[in-house]
This record gives C-alpha cells, sequence and structure tokens, in this order.
C-alpha cells in the first residue's frame, strides 16, 4: 500500500527576546558630546560589530570649530557613519570626497589601509546648527583584511525607504533585503543595516535569523522589544532564541538596527588599527609611518 508523504512542516517565525540593555557611557571629545556603548566587556555577541561612538545631540553656535576628527588612518575594517542631524564632510587619501548632509550615510572600507579626515563643511562652521551623528566599526575577517579600500556617500534620498504599518514605520534600508527591495551598498561580508523611524504607536517586525548577530540601538524616543521598555542611548543584547525581532514605538523613535555573521576570529587593536595579531598591528605602524597607505588626505 501506498501512502502520500506528508509535507514539510514550515517553522513558524519566533521573536527574539532581550538579554541585556548597554548604555552608553559620556567620553566627551573635546566640546563634543559623545557616547560610547561599543566595545563591550563581553563583545562575542556583538562581533563583527567593534565600535559605536554616538556624537551628540547637541547644538553647535555659530563661529563653531567643528568636528574635531582631522586626518588620521586607519586598517582592516569598515565605518559606518549616520548623519541623524547635521552634516560630515569626507575626504580620504583614495581621492573620495563628500560631504553628506541629514538622513545620509557613509560607508568606508579601510582594508589594506588609508587616512582620512571627518571634518564640518564650512557652511556649519560658520552658520552652527543641530548635529546629532554616530560611527560604527565593522570588522573585516583576515581574508579581507587587506582589501582595496574603498567609500560610498549616501544622501537620505538615496537609500530606499519601505513604509509600514500604515506609513507609522520607515525602514531606510542601507544595506541588505527587506521588503523586496535591496540597500545600495553591497556589503563585503553579509551585513545587513538599516535606520528605522517609528512614529509613537508604530510597529515592525525586522529579521534577524539566529545564526547572526544584532545590533539594535535606539537613537531617540523609546521602544518597546519584547515586553520590554528600551530608551534612547541603549544598545540591545538579544538572545538567540528566535529569528526575527518585534518593535513598538512608545513615542517618536529612531533605531539602528543590523545583523551580521560573527566572524569568530580574534582581534589584536590598536587604536586606528584592527588586525588579528599583535605583530599585524605592529606591522600596520610601520607601514603608516613608511607612507605605504593610499597616499596623504588632501586638505
Amino acid at each position: 500500500m501506498n501512502r502520500e508523504s506528508a509535507p514539510p512542516q514550515q517553522s513558524t517565525p519566533t521573536g527574539r527576546t532581550i538579554c541585556r540593555q548597554l548604555r552608553g557611557k559620556r567620553e566627551d571629545i573635546a566640546d563634543l558630546i559623545t557616547r560610547q556603548t561599543l566595545p563591550a566587556d563581553d563583545m562575542q555577541p556583538f562581533d563583527p560589530f567593534l565600535l559605536l561612538n554616538h556624537h551628540g545631540p547637541q547644538i553647535y553656535p555659530p563661529g563653531n570649530r567643528g568636528l574635531p576628527f582631522g586626518p588620521h588612518p586607519h586598517r582592516g575594517f569598515e565605518t559606518v557613519t549616520f548623519i541623524v542631524d547635521g552634516s560630515v564632510l569626507h575626504r580620504d587619501s583614495g581621492g573620495h570626497e563628500s560631504a553628506i548632509r541629514s538622513g545620509g550615510v557613509q560607508w568606508m572600507t579601510a582594508g589594506s589601509g588609508l587616512e582620512h579626515a571627518e571634518e564640518s563643511p564650512r557652511e556649519f562652521l560658520k552658520q552652527g546648527g543641530k548635529l546629532d551623528i554616530l560611527q560604527l566599526w565593522v570588522n573585516l575577517p583576515a581574508r579581507l583584511k587587506f582589501t582595496a579600500p574603498r567609500y560610498i556617500g549616501l544622501q537620505r534620498e538615496e537609500i530606499p525607504t519601505i513604509t509600514a504599518d500604515d506609513e507609522r514605520v520607515r525602514v531606510h534600508l542601507i544595506s541588505g533585503t527587506f521588503g523586496g527591495a535591496t540597500g545600495p551598498v553591497e556589503s563585503l561580508t553579509g551585513v545587513a543595516m538599516t535606520t528605522v523611524d517609528l512614529s509613537a504607536g508604530g510597529k515592525v517586525t525586522l529579521p534577524a535569523p539566529r545564526s547572526r548577530n544584532v545590533l539594535l540601538y535606539v537613537v531617540r524616543g523609546t521602544i518597546v522589544v519584547a515586553g520590554e521598555e528600551v530608551p534612547e542611548f541603549r544598545l540591545v543584547e538579544m538572545n538567540e532564541d528566535g529569528d526575527e525581532i518585534s518593535i513598538e514605538a512608545t513615542d517618536d523613535a529612531l533605531v539602528i538596527f543590523g545583523h551580521a555573521d560573527p566572524l569568530g576570529e580574534p582581534v589584536a587593536s590598536h587604536g586606528p588599527f584592527v588586525m588579528n595579531t599583535r605583530e599585524e598591528i605592529l606591522q600596520a605602524i610601520r607601514d603608516y609611518q613608511s607612507g605605504k597607505f593610499a597616499g596623504k588626505v588632501q586638505l
């Protein structure tokens, strides 16, 4: 007697729960308000995300000195800069230059090494205004530490926006896929990265595969995740007990949300260099000092 085989069971996605919340500590740089949330005491749940600095929010007066990030080198990782308010002028030794305004993103791959500067445009120095920016460092695996440097600067209008919940939620897709759209940045390591605007009461469910580590940071406002309230300036470590994350906004909120495959490699870091061994760090310092990076920033 032949029996029909039963159709394969489809697993129902489940929501992740919160393991802990991390509050950024104040580490002001000159007159720039700075909160540093990463690195944390245990970096494993955030691998490959290395550092998260939140600069601002604050208001600069007319005739200010602007951002204090003059020419400096990097090797071995990527920087993702989110401009919430204000503007950032990027110049690097690879010949890239762009001023990105509110709502835009800068994605730089330092790779084998380059020098760059992140400063305020002349107009901002003269007129002043709101400033609120964040910078995230994303590690590169050993096989890509010496990849060619690159830079992508995106204005707000160049980033796809997917709306949900009667337009009370707006997902700005930087890299990866969501809602049938693909972000304009093709990550070398498959990092998915978004910013999410939520109006009060807005709800959204975002994919968070169990095999990947999640970055969830509240830039402003308050959200609720798995029944737990998360206020602004908090980074959330998620348990690996689901494959999606549901967010509800208590009031108007802005969230940075991303996920990536962990590298599981040793990390050796010193200032602007992130490699796998101490010997590679010493070599990076020697290479920079001997002019082997991609030239110098032209100011």
